[in-house]
């Protein structure tokens, strides 16, 4: 699991409105990645809209700000259409990112053991390397959390 001034973990995934992104490319920049579980649940569903919310506060820092999630682009495609998300969601659904970064997890909920994404936020600074990591994200006054570091930087 990568951690603070680890550099981050490389990657190129499809991109709602087409295209792909690739992390090393945005070198030069800050960069937001947030994990999280599964398009249209509940927490996730209010963890988009807000960074949708101030996504132009991120631009004025200079950061671009990406979410990740292992559903398929279809499913990133009406999430985003359902909730008006104009936040970039990227498609993990080979899994390959999550593992890289150590947010798929063994999760428990009601006595169930299963294998999903824990909520986690990484902050990359312009030089690649991991400035920030948020874990176990609970989503009120994250995002305004996340912008402030940013632009702390």
């Amino acid at each position: 699991m990568p951690d603070i001034n680890d550099i981050a973990p490389d990657f190129t995934l499809p991109v709602t409105g087409g295209g792909d992104v690739t992390l090393s490319a945005l070198k030069g920049a800050p960069v937001v990645l947030f994990f999280y579980p599964r398009d249209d649940t509940p927490g996730c569903t209010k963890e988009s809209i807000g960074f949708s919310a101030h996504l132009d506060d991120f631009k004025a820092a200079g950061a671009a700000v990406f979410g990740i999630s292992r559903d398929t682009m279809a499913k990133h495609d009406k999430f985003t259409a359902k909730h008006d998300l104009t936040v970039p969601l990227l498609s993990d659904s080979e899994g390959q990112v999550t593992e890289d970064y150590g947010v798929w997890v063994e999760k428990n909920m009601y006595g169930k053991t299963s294998m999903g994404i824990e909520r986690a936020t990484y902050l990359i600074d312009a030089d690649g390397k991991i400035a920030r990591v948020w874990r176990k994200v609970k989503v009120p006054g994250h995002v305004e959390d996340v912008l402030d570091a940013v632009r702390a930087l």
